[in-house]
């Protein structure tokens, strides 16, 4: 190696940094020249003129792939390193060692050209300030580029053509095995494959992953999962069931009998800081890169599993599609998620009001949300729609009800038996297990104390494990018994009347709901008018249904009395008081739309919303309250004192109706002459009157008092306090 040409003292008085690096940890193992080359290089630096205190070794980066710098510390402290002017030379086994990624190396070799810091490998000393050897070292990480494609076509090249002949073997999910013959077959443990059957079993009833985590829960059981690597590998391990396992079964086509490959793909990002990351993303069936079907025993049909994967697409929060009904939850819209706006094209919402949320109304607001109106696109309440559909749906079901009923009682009895049997299973596995750590046991020498106690712990542990398990069992056969004959023959009979089995309390919201998707695509509702709305229904089926419905009137159109009252009342007024009215009308056994009888109030509501004049009976010869007022030139409160003293005669129809006085000649004279002799008593009028004492009498004789209390300041009109006295 000829560098002495290329290193000044100015090189000598910097750093050295050897860099060391393998792509994996199996290299480092079992490459060990190769890592012994690379350490050498310290002798190399040392013989070119650096002093070895100015020797840095850099070998953090061992078992680390060179195609991305964000894992390699060691490779950003030297770059670090040079870019700060620290570095004057970098050594390598192959300038490929520093980095795999163009991107990575030609950063390093800018700066490097930048500080004038040399690299150093096997095949001489590159100056990158140089043209042409910053042209080599280009050429050589354009190659060290090309040769990871190279190696990964090979690579992957040979697994498509094996995973295309169905032959690649790779980790298999729970409840599959390679046999001797390299072939996928079913785990021969019965436990576990029972299991996998019971997740299927119990999604096809409650329709989402959480319901067959909570059927397990429910149930107490457990669900295997085999482990990968370590000293467990290939072991068994039992425990809760989780929401993500659930999914991940679902999902897999390989429980379909599918052999599929290329369902993930490693897709790169950038993000908002500028870095690039790699993440896995999952492919749509489409573009999987081999797909074999029948290829192995499945624990479901293909169909099953195409519809339990739309069935979890509709259970998402965000679907893809707007009119997809989403899973059935508990609340008592039972059409909640079928029913389709037909104003903008999207599912109505529910809202539930009134004490507790026991008044569910559909509404679409989205037009409301966006902007696009000040108002909801409809809305209307869920109990008349639902009835309308369950009367349908019901109807539709008569000819069906007992065969309905024989094979939900024969499905009642299978999910009893599969219980069972898992449960049978497992108390098979906990006497093995009891039987496993007793021969343990007596094998053992008795006299070392060490182990045997150990031993004996163990078979302890697994005695209390299999009482625990038949106290399990004991207590689930008191909770499930099976149906009896007798029972059955009752629960056939129950169903003959299958309305009435729908509104028992015993069928919960979310059965009815499910039942209803199983017969009905969705429901498009035309926005209602006044009193009728239209559904118009899509059958699973393809067939559709015009459902026209009535919707109830508002509580104020409800309560409103009918034209021919309000006209009744309007020609009794003109000859009798609102009391007589409702004499009358209560002697003809009329009642009110509340279902009360009439009363004077009631009748004078309806003279007042109306404006029906009550009936006038005033006398030629009688006066009102104003027109005494200013015939004596007094104020109202004055009129209203000589009415409540009785010093005038007056009557009113009604309490609240206006008074009509009769005053005689000799009451004319005798008013006038009072009101002339009567003092002012300070106030600025002479038909001044006590404020506060005029505004509270005035009230009480309008309220229908026949009495009150005389005011201390007497006013024209009133007697003087020494008259009173």
């Amino acid at each position: 190696m000829n560098a002495t040409s290329k290193i000044s003292d100015a090189h000598l008085q910097k750093k050295a940094f050897v860099y060391i690096r393998q792509s994996g940890m199996g290299q480092v193992r079992n490459h060990r020249e190769s890592t012994e080359r690379q350490y050498a290089l310290r002798d190399t630096a040392r013989s070119l003129g650096w002093h070895p205190d100015r020797i840095k070794v850099l070998d953090a980066d061992l078992g680390k792939s060179g195609t991305s710098s964000k894992s390699r510390a060691d490779f950003r402290s030297l770059v670090t390193e040079v870019s700060l002017g620290n570095a004057g030379v970098v050594l390598a086994l192959e300038a490929s060692r520093l980095a795999r990624s163009n991107a990575d190396w030609h950063r390093l070799i800018e700066i490097c050209s930048i500080t004038g810091t040399l690299i150093i490998d096997e095949d001489g000393c590159y100056d990158p300030s140089d043209f042409n050897d910053g042209l080599l070292l280009g050429l050589k990480g354009t190659m060290a580029q090309a040769e990871l494609h190279f190696i990964h076509s090979r690579l992957q090249g040979g697994k498509l053509n094996k995973a295309q002949k169905g032959e690649l073997r790779f980790p298999l999910p729970v409840g599959y095995v390679f046999d001797e013959t390299n072939q996928i077959v079913k785990d021969p443990h019965a436990e576990v494959r029972s299991a996998i059957e019971l997740v299927f079993h119990a999604f096809e009833r409650a329709g989402t992953a959480y319901g067959v985590v909570q059927r397990f829960a429910q149930e107490n059981i457990t669900f295997p999962k085999r482990s990968y690597g370590g000293a467990w590998a290939g072991k068994l391990q039992w425990g809760r069931l989780t929401e993500s396992r659930v999914l991940a079964i679902l999902k897999n086509p390989s429980y379909a009998g599918i052999y599929a490959f290329g369902r993930y793909r490693s897709v790169k990002e950038i993000l908002t800081s500028g870095e690039v990351r790699s993440k896995i993303a999952c492919l749509p069936r489409d573009q999987w890169l081999v797909e074999i079907r029948d290829h192995h025993e499945g624990y479901t049909s293909l169909e099953q599993h195409l519809q339990n994967l739309d069935t979890l697409e509709r259970n998402r929060t965000n679907p893809k599609e707007a009119v997809l009904s989403g899973p059935a939850r508990e609340g008592l819209a039972l059409l909640q998620g079928l029913l389709i706006c037909s104003c903008c094209g999207r599912r109505l919402t529910v809202r539930y009001r009134g004490n507790g949320g026991i008044y569910p109304v559909y509404e679409c607001n989205w037009r409301k949300r966006e902007g696009l109106s000040k108002t909801s696109c409809l809305s209307v309440k869920c109990e008349c729609v639902d009835r309308a559909v369950e009367g349908r749906v019901l109807k539709a079901l008569d000819e069906e009800q007992l065969n309905l009923a024989v094979e939900a009682y024969n499905i009642v009895q299978q999910r009893q038996q599969q219980i069972d049997t898992q449960w049978k299973m497992r108390l098979e596995r906990a006497e093995y297990d009891v039987q496993l750590a007793q021969r343990r046991y007596e094998e053992v020498d008795p006299s070392n104390r060490l182990v045997a106690s150990t031993l004996e712990q163990r078979w302890n542990d697994a005695l209390i494990e299999l009482e625990d398990v038949r106290n399990q069992i004991a207590d689930l056969q008191q909770k499930n018994t099976l149906i009896s004959p007798e029972q059955r023959e009752e629960v056939l009979k129950l169903v003959e009347n299958l309305p009435r089995l729908w509104l028992s309390e015993g069928v919960s919201s979310k059965d009815k709901k499910r039942v209803l998707r199983l017969l009905i695509q969705d429901i498009t509702l035309v926005k209602p008018e006044r009193s009728s709305a239209l559904l118009r229904v899509r059958w699973q089926g393809g067939l559709h249904e015009d459902l026209h419905i009535d919707l109830p009137r508002p509580a104020h159109e409800r309560w409103r009395h009918s034209d021919a009252v309000v006209e009744r009342v309007r020609e009794l007024a003109q000859v009798l008081s609102d009391h007589e009215i409702a004499e009358r009308f209560n002697a003809e056994g009329l009642q009110t739309n509340k279902g009360n009888s009439f009363t004077r109030s009631s009748v004078s509501w309806i003279r007042c919303k109306h404006g029906i004049p009550p009936v006038d009976k005033k006398k030629p010869e009688e006066q009102t309250v104003k027109e005494v007022a200013e015939q004596f030139g007094v104020s109202h409160g004055v009129v209203y004192y000589w009415i409540a003293r009785k010093i005038i005669s007056a009557r009113r129809l009604n309490q609240g109706m206006p008074y009509w006085i009769t005053i005689s000649d000799q009451q004319r004279k005798m008013l006038k002459k009072q009101v002339k002799e009567s003092p002012p008593s300070g106030y600025p009028t002479a038909v001044s009157f006590h404020p506060v004492w005029e505004c509270r009498h005035a009230l009480q004789v309008a309220a229908g008092r026949s009495s009150c209390e005389v005011p201390r300041a007497a006013g024209r009109g009133m007697p003087s306090r020494q008259g009173r006295q």
